[in-house]
Order: structure tokens, then sequence, then C-alpha cells
């Protein structure tokens, strides 16, 4: 098969099921999507999201049609990986070309679209429960990816942990309740995990393994959540105590170092700046404007899939760092 051909595969076999999907949500809701689930509203009234809720084929039409970035923002990575294939660049690390975490991270890139156009589309119960289920296949990867270098995992190893996560994450929120009924978010805690186990991939020490959890207050106090609030409700905060699992599986340091600027940076940026416009996108938020074109939970799903494509170029940043042996003079001849 010619090298063109095969570099541009993976992104025809994931152009062919979003056009699945697009023929399947047609399919299922040319008649109605049925009954809503329990913590939606009636046609006519404002959601959650602020957005009017439609009788037509969309219930949020354009908190909908906002996933549509995140559909583009994969299809790129599919295009450049593809590129790197074409013309045979150098793989420093495992972002760059066809491997296994590139076609996972574009994959699930993508897939966040779909997952959440679902839940704005349609209301229904199913629909809440694939849009949590793509948010949880995207956020565990960087900090999954960052404990495998670190931990030393074999790409096996690797994959069977994300699985398992997926897998009884997705089984825990259809059969019990989104947070397991013990208040455990895992799209939430994964935010503080990533940039905490980011922390130790740039700054890693046997000091720092065992400091490093400390990280997850200061995420978490950004997100408004302070240190005095989580141990004054230890009920409600319990898994505080994973901010230090990271530590605990980097037993190395990673043997790459990572260009920080400008991709990192910008991705932070984005989805804080995503994260302040989302608390506006509310009904209750005076600044709500249901009937508007403009929805603020829309603009969340845009910037935060500009920050998928920061992330995705900050982690292609990798490079091998020199070993001391390197620089050493050969000295057999």
């Amino acid at each position: 098969m010619p090298v063109v051909n095969r570099a541009h595969r993976p992104l025809l076999i994931t152009l062919a099921f979003l056009a699945l999907f697009v023929v399947s949500a047609v399919a299922a809701g040319h008649d109605g999507w049925g009954p809503p689930a329990d913590n939606e509203q009636a046609i006519g009234e404002v959601s959650r999201w602020c957005e009017r809720v439609s009788g037509g084929f969309l219930r949020e039409p354009v908190n909908t049609l906002g996933n549509l970035g995140f559909v583009v923002a994969g299809l790129l990575m599919f295009w450049v990986l593809a590129r790197d294939v074409i013309s045979d660049r150098d793989r420093p690390n495992r972002l760059i070309g066809h491997t296994p975490i590139s076609m996972l991270y574009a994959a699930t890139a993508v897939f966040l679209g779909p997952g959440s156009m679902v839940m704005h589309g349609t209301h229904t119960f199913f629909g809440a429960w694939i849009d949590n289920v793509s948010m949880v296949l995207y956020i565990t990867v960087p900090w999954l990816l960052n404990l495998s270098v670190m931990g030393r995992w074999q790409d096996r190893r690797l994959f069977l942990t994300y699985t398992s996560i997926v897998t009884a994450y997705a089984a825990g929120y259809w059969f019990i309740a989104p947070d397991f009924g013990i208040g455990f978010e895992l799209f939430r805690v994964s935010i503080p995990l990533w940039l905490i186990s980011e922390a130790l991939y740039r700054f890693w020490s046997p000091q720092m393994r065992w400091m490093s959890g400390f990280i997850g207050f200061a995420v978490a106090a950004a997100f408004g959540i302070t240190p005095i609030e989580m141990f004054d409700n230890i009920g409600e905060y319990w898994w505080f105590f994973l901010f230090w699992l990271p530590g605990l599986v980097a037993k190395a340091p990673p043997p790459g170092q990572r260009t920080y600027n400008p991709w990192f940076f910008a991705g932070v940026g984005s989805f804080l700046l995503a994260y302040a416009i989302w608390l506006t996108g509310t009904a209750d938020h005076s600044w709500c404007r249901p009937d508007s074109l403009i929805q603020a939970h829309a603009i969340w799903h845009m910037l935060t899939a500009l920050a998928t494509w920061c992330f995705f170029m900050f982690l292609r940043t990798e490079r091998k760092i020199p070993s001391p042996h390197d620089a050493l003079p050969d000295t057999t001849r």
C-alpha cells in the first residue's frame, strides 16, 4: 500500500465513523428522542446550560453544534500525524506519527464532539452518560501517559490500566450514579492529577515525588475549592489523598523533556478562560440569554477544543534528555 494511503487511513476511518454517527443520529431522532433525563427541562423551558429547550431535532441547537470544535481539532491532529508518516519524520516521542498513544489522543479528542452532542442534542440519560464517558476517555490519557513513563510501564500495562479505569467509570455511572454514590467524580479529580503528574515530569526528584501532592490543593483552589473547605468536609472531598498517586507511581525521572512555552501555557489559558465563561452559561446566571445565537456553553466547547489542540502540540515537543555518556568521545577506535 502506498505510504500516502497508509498515512491517511486513520483519518479516513475517523471520517467514516463521523458519517456513521450522523446517519445513526438522524435515524434515531427523526421521530423524537424519547423521555428526557430526570435533570433536564421540558421543551420551551430554559435548559441547565441557558439555551432554551427546542422541540426540533436538537434540544439545544447552539450548544450542540458548538461541539464541532472538537471534531475539527481531532481531525487536524490526524492530518498532522499523517504528515509525519508521509515525511518519514523522526519520532523522538510517542505523539509523532502513528503510535498507539497518538492515535488514542486524537481519537478521544474527536469523540468529545459526538459525546457532548448527544447530551445537548437529546437530553436523554444515555446522552448524559456518553458525554461524561467521552470526557473521561480524553482526560485520563495525558496523566496516565505521564505516569506510565515515570513508572516505566510497557504499553500493554498502560492500555490495560486505561481500559480498566474507563470501563469501571462507564459501568459505575450507568448502574450506580455519576459519582458512584461516594462523591467521586473522575473528570474533576483527573484535572489535578494531570497537573501534578506534569509537574513531576518537569521537576522530578525523590523529594518532589512526595511534595507533589500539595499541588493538587492549589489546583482545587483555582477552581474555588480551598484546602480549608476540603478538610472541613472530608466526607465530600475524601479523594484528595489521590493527589499523591502520581508521586507514588513515578519511581524514575522521565527520559525526555518537554517545551512548555507556548503550547502548554496556551492550553492552560484556553481552558481557564473556557471555565470562566462556562460559569456564566447557566440558567440562573444574570448573563443568560436563552434565545441568543451566542451561548456561553457553546463558547466553552470551542475553547476547550482549542485546549486539546494546544496540549497535543505541547506533547509533541518532547525530546530525549542527552545522557552524559552521549558527550563522551569514542575511545574504541
